[in-house]
């Protein structure tokens, strides 16, 4: 460079993700869009996978990372502070475009605040407006300029109400991966391979934990009872969860009483060497799906935030991403009261024992998995958020 050039400036993007999920798929936007454009500078609210990919974090996005109604309370001072924070930051030091990451209460009020400075907003894995508060695509046509979806029918449900999204293909077929078989697996913890494995994942956090494990276990001890077989159960710990949570959470009562694998690492090769899982729903029940894993889904919050909740979503006679894929029901569902142990012993044992629940489950498995796009979604959505900052010139 000589004398009389300059260099482009550098690009100031903000981003902001809450829970660990979207600080991971932000991480993964963040290396994809500087794959394109090398000078670009990254800030905002996220934690360890962002950080890690050379975003700036200006608050901690593990201090608001809560579910439910009820549960948001403890942490409004923290919100508060969050978005005194980034609106500062976003006024004293305009970027040149917001990028959201699902967390929609939140991030809605960040984006609110951008179109009042003239910035552009994209988000990426946008809010569940079709499963309830429909009322928000009026808000988001209104500040968004350009959405990025990760499931089949967002796309056509947001642009009938005149929002531009992009179907790009669900970030989970990059990122779900398995590293050993079942055999490699099975040696590393002790487990012989010819033995029934299931999967107890009630969640990573302590109220998930405290509502579901004590009645996954308590089923387990009912497989074990009925069956004539040799059983182990595997449970993965998340590194935020101390062994004294699981053990108030009904581990120690069952100590002895089943074959049961705490698992800390291996996540994916954990999954896939299961016969079949009771999982809380959410995001893991997609990972299961692209693993081939027989499951069971189960949902059950404090009983006032369900309320609350039916309250406002009352259309939807299914819940789990699963089903919605597959606009059907192909895996079972226990919502709140039916989650008991009775229940999810018989549903597992339908799973286990059934060849043709199995097979006919494992159908519309392939089925969803088919309809979840290709891998490269982080690649495809850094197109539509370059696209955006191209425009501003």
């Amino acid at each position: 460079m000589n004398a009389n050039e300059t260099a482009a400036p550098r690009r100031k993007i903000m981003i902001s993700a809450g829970e660990a999920s979207g600080d991971l798929h932000g991480a993964r936007l963040v290396q994809a869009m500087r794959q394109e454009d090398a000078n670009l500078f990254f800030c905002g609210m996220g934690s360890r996978e962002m950080k890690a990919a050379g975003v700036e974090i200006l608050f901690d996005a593990s201090k608001i990372a809560v579910v439910g109604v009820v549960e948001v309370v403890s942490v409004l001072a923290d919100i508060l502070r969050a978005k005194s924070i980034l609106t500062r930051q976003m006024r004293g030091d305009r970027p040149d475009l917001l990028i959201l990451i699902d967390f929609p209460d939140f991030n809605l009020m960040l984006a609110r605040a951008a179109k009042k400075c003239g910035i552009p907003v994209f988000y990426y894995i946008s809010p569940q407006v079709w499963a309830w508060r429909t009322g928000r695509v009026k808000t988001m046509a209104r500040l968004v300029a350009s959405i990025g979806v990760i499931l089949p029918f967002e796309e056509s449900f947001y642009r009938r109400r005149g929002v531009p999204a992009h179907f790009v293909g669900h970030p989970l077929l990059d990122s779900v991966k398995v590293g050993r078989d079942r055999q490699s697996f099975c040696d590393q913890y002790g487990i012989d391979p010819r033995h029934t494995i299931i999967g107890l994942l009630p969640g990573s956090r302590r109220k998930e934990i405290a509502n579901l494990l004590p009645d996954f276990l308590d089923a387990a001890m009912m497989l074990r009872d009925k069956y004539a077989k040799e059983l182990v159960f595997v449970l993965p710990v998340a590194s935020t969860i101390s062994d004294e949570i699981l053990q108030n959470s009904g581990l120690a009562a069952c100590s002895g009483r089943i074959n049961i694998k705490l698992i800390h690492e291996n996540r994916y090769d954990m999954m896939a060497a299961c016969d079949a899982v009771v999982a809380a729903s959410g995001t893991v029940t997609l990972e299961l799906a692209i693993l081939d894993v027989p499951m069971v889904v189960v949902y059950k919050v404090d009983p006032c935030t369900y309320f609350l909740g039916r309250l406002l979503i009352r259309h939807m006679p299914l819940f789990s991403l699963v089903n919605l894929i597959a606009e059907g029901p192909i895996v079972p569902e226990l919502l709140q009261d039916e989650v008991t142990p009775g229940r999810i012993e018989t549903e597992l044992a339908r799973l286990l024992f059934d060849e043709q629940v199995e097979r006919e489950m494992r159908k519309g498995l392939a089925a969803v998995r088919a309809r979840l796009g290709g891998p490269g979604a982080s690649k495809r959505a850094a197109g539509l958020a370059l696209k955006l900052l191209v425009a501003q010139g």
